[in-house]
């Protein structure tokens, strides 16, 4: 750790404006793939596996879907387990949704954090935000399918947007799209009411944000809100559903945006050595998550 970072509180390094480096100037993804390659869901190697996971996601996930999904999973009744342990059980675990990603998450975990500690060295909270943000994925090791768990988030209970991955394509038998209290523009939400008051997609980012409140875990709450929306990207990387947010939402968004650039762009066959990196990053769970956790 830093001598900056021992100096100062998470929360004292926290600016009033957002992260401000570009990625073109910080991190170098794939040296053979160009930024325009990514999240290439057209024509990818890994196109039908893909398209197949959307259009699971797009068929089943509806309001009272979601509702019973938060029932069953939100109290963390699973197991419990340290933070370690359960990105170890990502090891053997590949993302059947990522078009760009072949190998398994915990790889893309590491990689994720080590892109942000090398540019943001004293935020040390933000490097563990890289290190948890799919960690939720362990619902498939305990049996829920991959559609339910991993994929671009978009809330239900309104208008499905144009900007959903698919959206044209894999959307046909959502019983939600023919019903009118959820199909209009604003469906069951208030203009502006906030995302917290939205539902969205179950997965792995509403997962993991469940585990570390319920836990109580010391993450500053751009943490927690990077972690719970990451996989947003109607609305980070396209603009959608800004009617439903409030202005603490709009100044969230834009430290979404700059980790998704981490997110996305460290992703590369080139594998960290995990064994390695372990010692410094379990300190960290150590200062902010420490001992088992309820999953």
């Amino acid at each position: 750790m830093s001598t900056q970072s021992k100096k100062q509180s998470p929360r004292s390094l926290i600016s009033t404006k957002p992260l401000e480096q570009e990625i073109d100037q910080t991190v170098t993804p794939n040296n053979n793939k160009n930024k325009s390659e990514y999240r290439n869901f057209e024509n990818g190697i890994l196109q039908d596996r893909v398209l197949k996971t959307y259009r699971q996601m797009h068929t089943y996930q509806t309001v009272e879907f979601v509702k019973r999904k938060i029932s069953q999973w939100a109290p963390c009744l699973q197991a419990e387990m340290t933070v370690m342990e359960a990105l170890e059980e990502l090891d053997y675990l590949v993302d059947e949704s990522d078009p760009d990603v072949n190998f398994p998450n915990s790889f893309h975990a590491y990689q994720t954090a080590e892109g942000l500690r090398r540019i943001y060295p004293s935020l040390d909270w933000l490097h563990l935000v890289g290190l948890l943000h799919d960690i939720g994925k362990i619902l498939i090791i305990w049996g829920e399918p991959q559609w339910c768990v991993v994929g671009d988030t978009y809330p239900v209970g309104c208008k499905f947007q144009d900007s959903i991955v698919y959206r044209d394509t894999t959307f046909a038998d959502n019983p939600d799209l023919k019903d009118p209290r959820y199909s209009s523009f604003y469906g069951i939400y208030e203009p502006n009411c906030g995302l917290d008051k939205v539902l969205m997609t179950w997965g792995h980012d509403e997962y993991m944000y469940n585990v570390l409140k319920a836990n109580g875990c010391k993450l500053p709450e751009e943490g927690l809100y990077i972690i719970r929306y990451h996989s947003f990207y109607p609305w980070h990387t396209k603009g959608d559903y800004m009617h439903l947010c409030n202005s603490k939402d709009l100044k969230m968004l834009e430290w979404v945006k700059d980790f998704n650039k981490f997110d996305l762009y460290t992703k590369s066959t080139d594998l960290p050595d995990i064994k390695k990196l372990q010692p410094y990053y379990q300190q960290l769970i150590d200062k902010y998550c420490p001992g088992k956790l309820r999953w």
